[in-house]
């Protein structure tokens, strides 16, 4: 474990030899980045620039509000810069899960919102439908398919929980099917699988990197003026406007947007609300006919378990398996660096953890092994709001759900700098925030403890100690 870092326990859960060979030739590089589609950069920015609207930050967030913005007014001067490269980040690392839910699921969504969750499924099911529409329109190449996902139980107590959920939602009017031990076996066979729930429509899975590159693209047909290796410095008013400094020059805009989401806000009173974590992944080379026979999967649903300490993991276009999650890393003091993106005790865990659920893949080898940092808060989902007296907004918080959210992101920031009233920002998830994490050394030990709980939790049955129980009543706590 690097010098400085808390993550949760595994317990007892010590691969062997087979888990270590099969990361002998992987790649220490994220799978979806390595790919000769990869756009060429953009030039710096050079000099100062004015827009209508300067856009902080080229992930997802960033991107979709600089496309909506000029297809909410094509007129609208705006102007896009990103630190490194469009898509280098969470936005060309994650799962690629692009979910409909806006809450991180509907058991935190219903917890935090239960009146307005029938609401924000809707407006969530809205928001995917758009990004579907999109791709297609846009003509973005990400291996788009709408596939669902399943919530897996892979404990005896996590029966009764799916099952609850899957009861709850039907309650609300919302589908979730839920499969028992046959059935879901019948639809992905392991022998770790005891139960699930079926988000059948609610879920898409796609290339994520190439999300990102196609909204790029997007942008630029649009008239978006796009610089890349352009980090912002500094955020001040400038007359009625904005100034933001870069190295080698400044913007002036009327109105900034901020998408830097795990990255300190240049609006300094958001870092509070705010943890950057590691999250990991292992990326398998593509399987044969034989070897997809012996799992099942011919309706390409993405998947994850029912832990705090939870697998997510689905198949590619040419049939790898992605396969990430359980440890979640914090560094003290929220630090984040290139140093962090490989852990190879993480990934040697991971394996292991591959090969209990998929018992019937041993000999797979695992050809690309990476990580990289997202946004966490207190409520595990985003949150939004305004600074410099309206002219500018941000969303943050995305907690590794932010593949769909943050286009729901980007047209909350865009009302919010219209000053209009939607069915948006009426919301009462849009309204509130989360509660802010305390200061060093405290966020640290709070950290460690809830954290420690969390994997006790998991290895006892789900039971919730007083530590955790005491997080939930006060809305403050650190999930996985």
């Amino acid at each position: 474990m690097a010098t400085g870092a808390m993550h949760l326990s595994s317990g007892g859960n010590t691969p062997g030899p087979p888990a270590a060979s099969s990361l002998a030739d992987a790649q220490p590089v994220p799978y979806w980045l390595d790919d000769p589609a990869k756009p060429r950069a953009r030039p710096a920015l050079v000099g100062d620039e004015q827009c209508d609207l300067l856009v902080v930050g080229g992930g997802y967030s960033g991107l979709w509000t600089a496309l909506l913005a000029k297809e909410r007014d094509p007129g609208r001067d705006v102007v896009l810069i990103e630190a490194k490269e469009a898509g280098w980040a969470a936005s060309g690392r994650n799962g690629g899960f692009c979910a409909a839910s806006l809450t991180h699921g509907f058991a935190n969504g219903l917890a935090r919102w239960p009146e307005e969750l029938p609401k924000l499924e809707a407006l969530g099911h809205r928001n995917l439908d758009a990004i579907e529409s999109a791709v297609a329109r846009y003509g973005i190449d990400c291996a788009y398919e709408r596939t669902g996902e399943i919530d897996l139980a892979t404990e005896p107590y996590q029966v009764a929980e799916v099952r609850e959920s899957s009861e709850k939602a039907a309650g609300l009017g919302i589908e979730l099917t839920f499969l028992d031990r046959d059935a879901v076996r019948a639809e992905v066979d392991s022998p770790t699988f005891l139960a699930g729930v079926w988000d059948r429509t609610g879920v898409a899975l796609l290339n994520p990197a190439r999300l990102a590159w196609g909204l790029k693209r997007a942008c630029l047909e649009l008239g978006v003026r796009l610089y890349e290796h352009t980090p912002a410095t500094e955020l001040a008013p400038h007359g009625p406007g904005m100034g933001v400094r870069t190295p080698y020059g400044r913007v002036r805009a009327r109105q900034v947007a901020l998408g830097t989401n795990a990255f300190p806000s240049l609006v300094r009173r958001v870092r509070p609300y705010v943890v950057p974590v590691y999250d990991y992944a292992l990326m398998t080379e593509p399987l044969g006919d034989e070897q997809l026979a012996s799992i099942g999967w011919r309706n390409r649903q993405g998947l994850s378990d029912s832990a705090n300490h939870f697998h997510y993991f689905r198949l590619t276009a040419d049939n790898r398996i992605l396969w990430g999650g359980y440890d979640v890393i914090y560094h003290y003091g929220g630090r984040i660096t290139e140093d962090y993106n490989q852990r190879p005790e993480t990934y040697l865990k991971l394996a292991g953890h591959f090969f209990r659920c998929f018992p019937q893949l041993e000999g797979v080898r695992f050809t690309h092994t990476w990580g990289g940092v997202i946004d966490t808060c207190s409520r595990f989902s985003p949150f939004f709001g305004t600074a410099h007296r309206g002219r500018v907004a941000y969303a943050v918080g995305y907690t590794g759900l932010g593949v769909g959210a943050t286009r729901f992101g980007a047209d909350v920031m865009l009302d919010l700098l219209s000053g209009e009233r939607t069915e948006r920002t009426e919301t009462d998830m849009v309204r509130t925030k989360p509660l802010p994490f305390p200061p060093e050394p405290v966020r640290w030990a709070g950290i460690g403890i809830t954290q420690w709980s969390l994997a006790r939790a998991d290895a006892g049955g789900g039971r919730r100690n007083l530590w955790l129980r005491a997080m939930d009543r006060i809305g403050l706590g650190f999930d996985s």
